[in-house]
């Protein structure tokens, strides 16, 4: 499965952070909401297509906060 983006609110702490990624595996899309930072909780979607992947993004990222987009890490690291 291949990471291809990661959005963040900006926030640290256990209770205030929250992060949403974009995979792609072979024809597969899939997006995790995640609560909480690396010890959270997440809610995973999966998708047949690209568009329907990026439309449930769009709704995770409607809000208050101030999301950034974080780059990927390079194949092979961490």
């Amino acid at each position: 499965m291949e990471q291809r983006k990661h959005w963040w609110n900006g926030k640290w702490g256990r209770l205030a952070r929250r992060d949403v990624y974009l995979r792609a595996d072979a024809d597969q899309w899939h997006v995790e909401q995640r609560a909480g930072g690396a010890e959270g909780v997440s809610r995973f979607y999966e998708f047949d297509s690209e568009e329907a992947a990026y439309d449930v993004v769009r709704t995770l990222l409607a809000g208050p906060d101030t999301w950034r987009e974080l780059s990927a890490r390079p194949p092979g690291a961490g």
